[in-house]
């Protein structure tokens, strides 16, 4: 399925018209700057082929994963002409290095191109970035800031001729803010806009970690993010065990960031370590941590499974213990934690799923749902045998283990849930029951009558 989008460059010279699959897009443009009002293409749709494009001074921006598809993203430029791929060009710094060639050490997402800079956004260690590029100097220069981890991003910026920018920020200490960062001089002096207000909020007496957990396979690091009051770390380091709260996602290639939220403060205050862990099938490291062959998609998908209950091991080892040990996922992370607690019941004392996406194999194969083929490039074609027995093989449904401590679990579903339909957790709750039903822990649901997804 191919979304559709109309869009103006930053410098309002072009009208652009895109079409985008997730894994092929198509850019057309009309040039304000002529009378001519027939519509050309950058580049013609090929297979596997993404780009986006936008248009300065006559000159195309790209960001493109050609002859690179399933790795990161490229920035190329090439004269403002139509079906002009075979010009594209990687943007140079000043020593001749491509400053985004597709290589694994960093991810491009997307470029916003000023009069005197490129902005550019992407990843670097996990975590998100922005670089500036200047035209002038050819100088690459990535913002930094001080937390650990921290979620950052380009703000809306009016004035394609500005000399500053401004961006968002936040971390799981720092409450979004606005700040203003000049793209001429010294990209440390920054002004402070706003800050959102907490009330009784002490950042002081918290703190945050960074740290990565080797996967069962030997060598792939997986990054957790964690938020903890300080008093409650100090008894960590002294032998303690304490509760921990596990959160998970991992599908389409989406990153959970390591930002701010404000709900779970009074889980803090409790006592409780909060962890995020940025498993595979995330976008969290690139498109190499999305994709096959060693991602989380399609025929690769278990590792996002097994990536958690490694982090899970990896936390009662240092941090807790099984029955202080709580996770939770919504829709495809409800899918992670229903397939992770299939994997290891004993691991886990509470599990949260809201709208959870486990009903995998049935729900893939039913085409009249809607969604559902566009989802096959997420999944698989269930019609295929090779991909029917590997979603078989972790879908919750069908892997509920018999006789088996269960965690306590929360389930939630929505009657008008278009994505997932209700009767998946409804399905999963049953089962979950009926497969263990001296199981002590209790297993709820709530279904609204009244809301969707």
């Amino acid at each position: 399925l191919f979304s559709c989008y109309v869009d103006k460059s930053f410098d309002e010279k072009y009208i652009f018209f895109g079409t985008a699959s997730k894994e092929t897009s198509e850019v057309w443009y009309i040039d304000l700057s002529t009378d001519e009002d027939s519509m050309k293409c950058v580049s013609p749709r090929k297979n596997k082929v993404l780009y986006d494009v936008e248009g300065h001074d006559h000159i195309w921006y790209i960001v493109t994963n050609v002859d690179n598809a399933g790795s990161n993203m490229k920035f190329m430029s090439a004269p403002a002409t139509p079906n002009s791929a075979a010009d594209w060009k990687l943007v140079e710094d000043g020593d001749g290095n491509p400053i985004f060639d597709g290589s694994l050490d960093k991810s491009l997402d997307s470029a916003t191109i000023f009069k005197t800079h490129a902005v550019l956004e992407g990843r670097e260690d996990g975590i998100p970035r922005i670089w500036t590029y200047s035209f002038e100097t050819k100088a690459l220069v990535r913002l930094e800031f001080d937390d650990a981890a921290y979620d950052v991003g380009l703000s809306i910026n009016y004035e394609v001729d500005a000399d500053k920018i401004a961006i968002g920020y936040s971390s799981m200490l720092t409450p979004p803010s606005s700040i203003e960062i000049s793209l001429n001089d010294d990209s440390s002096q920054r002004t402070v806009l706003k800050t959102k207000a907490v009330p009784g909020y002490e950042k002081d007496l918290y703190g945050t970690d960074r740290l990565d957990v080797l996967s069962r396979d030997g060598k792939t690091q997986i990054p957790i993010s964690i938020v903890y009051s300080k008093d409650v770390m100090a008894k960590v380091e002294g032998g303690e065990r304490v509760p921990v709260h596990l959160y998970g996602y991992g599908a389409y290639g989406d990153s959970v960031e390591a930002g701010f939220d404000s709900t779970r403060l009074p889980l803090l205050k409790r006592g409780m370590i909060y962890v995020i862990a940025h498993v595979r099938g995330g976008g969290e490291l690139g498109q190499s941590w999305y994709e096959e062959p060693n991602g989380g998609k399609l025929l690769c998908k278990k590792n996002t499974f097994n990536d958690f209950v490694d982090v899970a091991n990896f936390l009662v080892a240092n941090y807790t213990a099984p029955d202080m040990l709580s996770c939770e996922g919504r829709s495809a992370g409800g899918l992670l934690i229903g397939a992770s607690i299939n994997q290891a019941p004993e691991l886990f004392r509470v599990a949260i799923l809201g709208v959870p996406f486990v009903d995998v194999a049935v729900t893939m194969t039913d085409a009249s749902i809607p969604l559902t083929s566009e989802e096959w490039i997420e999944w698989g074609n269930p019609n295929e045998q090779k991909y029917f027995q590997y979603m078989m093989d972790y879908s919750p449904m069908n892997n509920v283990q018999k006789g088996k401590k269960y965690p306590a679990c929360w389930v939630t579903g929505g009657l008008r849930d278009p994505r997932v339909a209700y009767w998946e957790p409804s399905k999963f709750t049953a089962t979950l029951r009926h497969s263990n039903p001296n199981n002590e822990h209790p297993v709820c649901m709530k279904l609204d009558l009244h809301q969707g997804h």
